[in-house]
């Protein structure tokens, strides 16, 4: 029964390119209407139909894992480029549509992060091994979009483009003070008391993080001008010229929004501004992937637009910029998974094959949908005044060309 049931979903489904599909029980279906290089799956279960039926989305991301599904030739690229393409044609198919319902109904127990929660979620993906981002991440561990203003651009010149246009986009001064919602490594803070004389407080929930961004500041000798503290964006006191974060508004969760922005701008000095770095999407508000859900970032949502703007505006933000990134950061992932699989053997030896898997599958997947659906990065700028800005984008100029090269 399931078998039917699946090979009828996937008819459905299935629009463009070409699948072909081998039961457990060694039937073979090819589905789409380009017969020619179809991509070749294999089902090693028995329960893996009924699985694919109740959950695609993450049966398909556990089977990849555990090796009940493979792909000829290991084409996770072929085979995710294919789902992502007849993905992206929307919820037209009966079966997309009661999937996307029901886990939109789910949202706010799925995004609900009250503290204690959110320091559990971030602990789930950044306090894994230390060596494990250095096989892929660059020199200075931006785990954030990058920036191609040239293509030909390596990971690390890219990721230094992008640190100096958000600093360009912050305005800064001298001596100006700087609080990073969610800090990372330490790069960007790093970065804008360095380069730019600013003084930061950047927080994380990371132990890992923390640790590292500390012994970082120490080791370049800014531990006077950079802070890094273990704490909750919401704890923190005081007022600031600037508040910038990169790569943390995905973990805050739709419920929060409101106290997110409210924190914003309580944090923000009459004159000041904020920078908002987020990946987004292009397209109503949606859901996010059960199977990223659950293995990769917990609790974490990437909004649409309105959902964004609709909690700036209840803020009483103005918002005096909004700039949208397409294809950066399918270039940053395939940048990352190149360095992933070509590390992989160490992978192996921190943990095991099936986690090899997952983070391929992962980084891979999140390529795809960049590429292929309407996956993008938001830059938010707001301030408390309109004048707080220039009135014209001049002001958001480069960093010179031999500042940048000289990262790579």
């Amino acid at each position: 029964m399931w078998d039917r049931i699946l090979n009828r979903m996937l008819r459905d489904f299935i629009q463009q390119g070409a699948l072909a599909l081998t039961y457990p029980d060694g039937t073979r279906h090819t589905y789409g209407p380009a017969r020619d290089n179809p991509v070749e799956v294999t089902l090693h279960d028995d329960a893996l139909p009924r699985r694919l039926v109740l959950n695609t989305d993450l049966a398909v991301g556990e089977a990849y894992m555990d090796g009940s599904l493979t792909i000829a030739g290991d084409d996770l690229d072929g085979f995710l480029t294919l789902a992502t393409i007849n993905a992206a044609q929307g919820d037209r198919v009966w079966w997309r549509n009661l999937s996307g319902r029901i886990h939109r109904a789910r949202r706010v127990f799925d995004q609900w992060n009250p503290a204690h929660k959110a320091r559990e979620n971030v602990a789930h993906h950044y306090d894994l091994s230390s060596r494990l981002y250095d096989l892929f991440l660059d020199q200075e561990r931006h785990y954030s979009c990058a920036y191609f203003s040239d293509p030909a651009m390596s990971l690390e010149a890219a990721q230094r483009a992008k640190t100096h246009h958000i600093a360009a986009k912050l305005v800064l001064e001298p001596g100006m003070e700087v609080f990073e919602i969610g800090c990372g490594w330490g790069g960007m803070a790093l970065t804008l008391a360095r380069d730019y004389g600013a003084k930061v407080l950047g927080v994380t929930l990371s132990e890992e993080q923390h640790r590292f961004a500390t012994e970082r500041a120490a080791r370049e000798g800014l531990q006077d001008r950079v802070r890094f503290e273990l704490k909750d964006y919401r704890h923190v006191t005081g007022q600031f010229d600037r508040i910038v974060s990169i790569g943390m508004f995905e973990h805050v969760g739709v419920p929060h929004y409101r106290e997110y922005f409210d924190t914003v701008r309580t944090r923000l000095r009459e004159d000041g501004v904020a920078l908002i770095h987020t990946i987004g999407r292009a397209d109503t508000p949606g859901h996010t992937s059960p199977w990223i859900q659950k293995y990769i970032f917990p609790g974490g949502y990437c909004p649409s637009l309105s959902e964004m703007a609709t909690a700036v505006e209840k803020a009483d933000l103005y918002p005096t910029d909004i700039e949208v990134w397409r294809l950066h950061y399918a270039e940053t992932l395939r940048h990352w998974y190149a360095r992933f699989t070509a590390h992989e053997a160490e992978a192996r030896m921190l943990y095991d094959e099936r986690f090899c898997r997952m983070w391929r599958y992962y980084l891979k997947a999140s390529e795809a949908t960049f590429r292929h659906n309407r996956q993008c990065v938001f830059q938010f700028q707001m301030a408390k005044r309109q004048e707080a800005v220039p009135l014209t984008r001049d002001y958001m100029h480069p960093a010179p060309t031999g500042h940048i090269q000289a990262a790579e």
